[in-house]
């Protein structure tokens, strides 16, 4: 797909966000650990759960949370209706007072945890679920598919609209992914900085802005590549995008100018050494008269790409596959764990794995990012039963989305991928400049615990 820069398309209104039944995207081990909790009476025990990532991918400084708009979409589609329950029942797969509850499920619980678009580090309580043990257990594969998926897509877009200092980012990977995943990943893709994206399902969703113009095919179809932009020109004006490297690109160059004259929006570069050639087709253009046509590239390109391309005159970035496969991580490596529970008392009592290599922290946690005088992070503070101390100009980073089974404004459909647009650049402006970095390294904060009584 060729770019148009000039005139990109905004879905206005977005339409409504729907729900379509997500019961079955669980895998078996929740419901016959929801059997067994209801043969115990165990069920019915409050519990918290949490979701973190016990590392970053190898060599990354930060992560990035999105999904959780999606997340809350999919969960007032949680509903286990006559389809799902004559396929439990037919497979055997759960017992009859199983299939009873299930059938009358409705999530009562609470949930909180990070901001879409908020950075992340190892053992941030990114998401927190607060219910019986058996509402939160069956929402563990949907909320992990979800999250890990679009963190991953959402921090390699934001290493890549890094790397691109300021010119911006298309995302345009819905051929090299499934579907849905598609909508998923242009979501997330302007969650971590991208201008737009190529995906019409998911400007329809989401209300994001939307380009494009033509493919080699469109200039192979036609009998001379004249006539190829002539017709485009034709048919979008002469602020559109060509592409000119389907022959010869100096000729191609010289043909699109002498096709839409002065006011050609675009050229498109997808072949080649892509810093040499830009920088001698910007000269042509400039000698031809075309000082305001802007030059488009794209070709495979990551984030190593693109901060190469940084001293080329480029104006924008087409981004494709190694964009929607998370770059070289293609999930976050987020679980989900039970981390407090409460007693045959009623008091709640922090649990954890123990296990070597996969030990994790018992307790409700909360979180804050503490601040040096600059107003610079220094550290992820996780605090154990309570919020950490604010030193006073620490910013806490909990936010709540469901309170008892109550979806709360503003955290899903078009709004909600907004919000966590901005939130995304407002939370990498605080941490230090080492987070740009392309470079191996650890975390460019450490997290830190606080034990906090009440």
């Amino acid at each position: 797909m060729v770019l148009r820069v000039t005139d990109a398309v905004t879905s206005d209104p977005p339409a409504p966000v729907t729900f379509p039944n997500s019961a079955l995207f669980t895998d078996q081990y929740e419901l016959t650990m929801l059997q067994a909790s209801l043969h115990s009476g165990a069920a019915h025990r409050r519990s918290v759960f949490e979701a973190f990532a016990r590392r970053l991918p190898a060599g990354r400084r930060y992560g990035v949370v999105a999904g959780t708009g999606r997340l809350l979409e999919a969960l007032a589609g949680f509903r286990f209706d006559d389809t799902q329950l004559s396929f439990l029942a037919d497979r055997r797969i759960v017992d009859d007072t199983t299939l009873a509850w299930l059938a009358d499920f409705r999530f009562t619980g609470s949930i909180s945890g990070y901001a879409e678009g908020e950075a992340y580090f190892p053992h941030s309580p990114i998401l927190t679920v607060e219910s019986t043990f058996a509402e939160a257990c069956i929402l563990e594969t949907l909320i992990l598919s979800i999250l890990n998926h679009d963190s991953a897509i959402a921090a390699a877009a934001s290493r890549m609209t890094g790397a691109a200092a300021g010119r911006p980012c298309i995302e345009m990977g819905s051929r090299r992914t499934h579907e849905e995943s598609a909508v998923a990943a242009a979501r997330a893709a302007i969650i971590g900085g991208f201008a737009s994206t190529s995906s019409l399902e998911a400007g329809r969703r989401y209300g994001l802005s939307t380009v494009g113009t033509a493919a080699h095919s469109f200039t192979l179809l036609h009998d001379s590549e004249r006539a190829a932009f002539e017709a485009q020109v034709a048919a979008l004006g002469r602020g559109t995008s060509l592409l000119v490297d389907t022959y010869d690109v100096e000729q191609g160059v010289r043909t699109a100018v002498d096709v839409a004259g002065p006011e050609l929006g675009a050229v498109r570069l997808d072949s080649g050494d892509l810093v040499a050639q830009a920088r001698w087709v910007r000269q042509l253009l400039d000698d031809l008269g075309n000082h305001t046509t802007k030059i488009v590239v794209t070709s495979d390109l990551d984030e190593f790409a693109i901060g190469l391309l940084a001293s080329a005159p480029v104006d924008s970035y087409g981004v494709g596959t190694s964009l929607v496969t998370g770059s070289g991580a293609p999930t976050a490596g987020m679980v989900y764990k039970l981390v407090s529970r409460q007693d045959d008392d009623g008091d709640f009592v922090a649990v954890a794995k123990a296990a070597t290599n996969k030990a994790s922290v018992g307790g409700i946690k909360r979180a804050l990012r503490r601040l040096d005088e600059h107003g610079t992070a220094q550290a992820e503070v996780v605090g154990i039963g309570l919020s950490p101390a604010d030193d006073g100009n620490d910013r806490p980073l909990m936010q709540q989305f469901v309170r008892d089974g109550s979806l709360l404004q503003g955290w899903t459909g078009a709004a909600a991928v907004a919000r966590a647009t901005e939130h995304h650049a407002l939370s990498m402006a605080e941490l230090p400049a080492a987070v740009r970095r392309l470079q191996r390294g650890e975390p460019v904060i450490p997290t830190e615990y606080e034990e906090v009584s009440a």
